[in-house]
């Protein structure tokens, strides 16, 4: 049995909620003053002035039933109606009983005469403006009497409804652009910290209040920090890779003026794979930290790429059409060489591979799929993390690399806010990799 959640039907955003907060204690304070004034305006003073008016009906059929005759009870009755500022018609009954559903104060009135008065036969509440007209049952024939209506109900008792809904809806403004004020801060903070998640560093400065300055200044302390770590890594990776190559181009110069014989060749092999090491660190460390967002067409991008593949020999193949060219801030040299490495793990090991464009709404969806042997879903995880190699679920016999194609890729992603989805691919059954870019 589903159990009922009241947080689905709550609004998500800081707005609604705050909104919401803001609008239920009014709107409860003003039900219940509403009710108390109704209960307290419509029935209870409505049937005191009631009951005050029956002592004057009282008074008329006292008159009525004291007569000799219905001739000198119809000429007294209203000799005394007349002075009690009433209409009588003896004998009558000729009135209906007539209320609006709606008339609260009507049914106080017709409860109350009700309850003073047993012959009271009907209350008419409609046909005559602003006047009460009942029919009571006398021993000279049914008297009809008509008051006017502010005698037993209060003048204009909206006038104050009216008046607190007015206050209410001006309180209710005003707080709301108030709140609105308190809140353009943590937007700013927000927009600012989604930004800085998608790779871009948009000016900030805290505002509002103290709290919110506080979350603010902290934001900025963490960005700055993340921002030096980044360029500590860089540099450190540089300059360890900078001071690497000048042993190596002396020791592969050394053994290229070396007779040529089979150790000599497996040691040049050892230095060219040690640069390639090299090249593969620096890569990882400038994966987004040198270059800057700008406006670039990401499928001339993968256009030049597959083509730059299918040159130098790689089996890459686009699976369907491209899309049509549009045009998003990234950066193209890392994205360039997110791309690069998914398609040289894919041609490393498989024999084939495909690569798919997808536009999205908010989002671009490149693909590369290939047919080795894949990676398990227990192992994808891992596969992404820096130097991870995962070589014996892969194929062996074309090559192990550093440990970094993934990595680099899942990198270049998060730079972007986006992310590197791993999977297994429908097309040629072996291990498919989504590049997820927000647009």
């Amino acid at each position: 049995m589903a159990r009922f959640s009241i947080k689905r039907y709550l609004p998500r955003s800081l707005y609604g909620r705050a909104a919401l907060i803001l609008l239920v204690p009014i709107i409860t304070i003003q039900l219940v003053v509403s009710f108390a004034f109704i209960q307290r305006l419509y029935e209870d003073v409505t049937a005191q002035m009631t009951q005050n008016i029956s002592v004057e009906l009282q008074l008329l059929l006292d008159v009525v039933e004291d007569a000799p005759n219905a001739d000198a009870a119809a000429t007294l009755v209203a000799e005394t109606a007349n002075a009690l500022d009433m209409t009588v018609a003896l004998p009558g009954g000729t009135i209906t009983e007539r209320r609006w559903f709606s008339d609260l104060s009507g049914r106080a009135i017709r409860n109350t005469l009700a309850r003073q008065f047993e012959t009271l036969q009907v209350v008419d509440l409609v046909s005559l403006d602003k006047t009460v007209q009942v029919s009571l049952g006398t021993s000279k024939g049914v008297l009809d009497v008509a008051f006017s209506r502010r005698r037993v109900a209060a003048t204009n008792p909206h006038q104050l409804l009216v008046l607190m809904l007015f206050t209410a809806v001006l309180m209710t403004v005003i707080s709301y652009l108030f709140l609105r004020n308190q809140l353009r801060p943590i937007r700013r903070l927000a927009h600012a910290a989604e930004a800085f998640g998608k790779g871009r560093n948009e000016p900030y400065s805290p505002s509002g209040a103290s709290e919110v300055r506080s979350a603010g200044a902290a934001f900025l302390n963490m960005r700055a920090r993340i921002e030096r770590q980044i360029e500590q890594r860089t540099l450190m990776l540089s300059g360890v890779s900078h001071d690497l190559r000048t042993p190596l181009t002396r020791l592969k110069l050394g053994l290229s003026m070396q007779p040529e014989s089979e150790e000599v060749e497996e040691l040049i092999g050892d230095v060219d794979e040690m640069e390639r090491l090299i090249e593969a660190f620096l890569d990882f460390s400038k994966a987004d930290a040198l270059e800057a967002l700008e406006q670039a067409n990401p499928i001339s991008l993968i256009e030049d790429l597959v083509t730059d593949a299918r040159r130098s020999g790689k089996a890459v193949d686009f699976l369907g059409e491209l899309p049509d060219a549009i045009t998003m801030k990234l950066r193209p040299l890392s994205v360039r060489r997110a791309v690069e490495n998914l398609i040289n793990n894919a041609v490393r090991y498989g024999t084939h591979a495909q690569v798919q464009v997808t536009v999205l709404e908010t989002a671009l969806r490149i693909s590369i799929e290939d047919n080795g042997a894949g990676i398990p879903e227990a192992q994808r995880d891992q596969a992404m993390k820096a130097f991870s190699r995962l070589d014996a679920a892969r194929n062996q016999n074309a090559g192990s690399g550093v440990g970094l194609g993934l990595a680099i890729a899942a990198d270049v992603a998060r730079s972007h806010g986006g992310a590197l989805r791993l999977g297994d691919s429908d097309v040629l059954g072996g291990l498919k990799a989504e590049l997820v870019l927000p647009r």
